[in-house]
């Protein structure tokens, strides 16, 4: 990823409407949601939406995938991996010791998700 994307990417996100669109998606993943649920689910008209999940598909932070009639959206997690390494590529001059905490928080985030899957599918 380069600094141009990078900007692109982060300017999408910084939007409220356009942050929930794709944190909603993260939780939705692999099976992701089409275009009229997510709006339903975040109360905002879908013509606004569309707009909303244009400007995600050009950062390229939302893929499509047609279903039937229904075009579904997903989250694009590949360029969120690319997104945080090119944040922290050079984090702390090499010094792993000083970046630990932040890869152990995402490891958490991860590692608890994970756990509430398994707690809900064996219900």
């Amino acid at each position: 990823m380069d600094s141009e994307q990078t900007i692109l990417t982060l300017a999408a996100l910084a939007q409220q409407t356009r942050l929930d669109v794709f944190r909603l998606l993260v939780k939705h993943e692999p099976a992701g949601l089409p275009a009229g649920e997510i709006a339903r689910l975040l109360a905002v008209p879908q013509n606004t939406m569309s707009s909303h999940l244009g400007v995600l598909a050009r950062a390229k932070l939302v893929r499509t995938e047609r279903r039937s009639r229904s075009i579904i959206y997903r989250a694009n997690l590949e360029a969120v991996q690319h997104l945080v390494t090119f944040l922290l590529n050079d984090c702390c001059g090499g010094r792993t010791e000083i970046c630990a905490p932040v890869v152990a928080a995402l490891s958490a985030c991860c590692a608890s998700s994970s756990v509430a899957t398994e707690i809900e599918e064996s219900a």
